[in-house]
């Protein structure tokens, strides 16, 4: 079912607000659209309800806890060992993002990590180690120019 199917331009007013500021007020969203508290509740409710809204995250500051380093790993895998070899990177606390995509490598992972020590031996200790791992390929960043969440919203009429 498309999104339009299932709400209007003033539920997409909301997700606007709610994806630039998650903890704003009930009562704050309501004055900027227009509409009584209760209707803004229900509304986020229903979106919740849906699956529309996921959920709400609070974003840290990596380099406090040790995460400095953002690096790209592609991982090139045995044709039969695709599913699990992407179960078991999924449970590295290391891991936060792993896309299974076209091409000549199976996974495209985003990590956070201390420094390229760290590094080093996640790759050689956990991820080439996984069997069915064939070869990974890494880019390390150097800067973010951006990073974001936020899925772009437009009135639908």
């Amino acid at each position: 079912m498309a999104i339009n199917e299932m709400i209007d331009d003033t539920s997409l007013e909301i997700l606007t607000i709610l994806q630039k500021k998650a903890r704003i007020p009930n009562i704050e969203v309501s004055r900027r659209i227009g509409l009584a508290p209760s209707a803004v509740l229900e509304r986020i409710r229903k979106m919740e309800k849906r699956g529309i809204i996921e959920g709400y995250e609070v974003r840290l500051n990596p380099e406090l806890f040790d995460r400095g380093l953002i690096a790209f790993i592609t991982a090139k895998t045995a044709a039969a060992a695709v599913q699990s070899v992407g179960a078991q990177l999924a449970k590295m606390i290391e891991v936060q993002e792993i896309h299974y995509i076209s091409g000549e490598d199976s996974y495209l992972i985003k990590i956070r990590t201390k420094d390229t020590r760290s590094l080093g031996c996640l790759l050689c200790e956990k991820i080439q180690s996984i069997p069915g791992v064939i070869s990974t390929k890494t880019s390390t960043v150097l800067s973010t120019v951006k990073e974001t969440s936020r899925i772009p919203l437009k009135p639908l009429s």
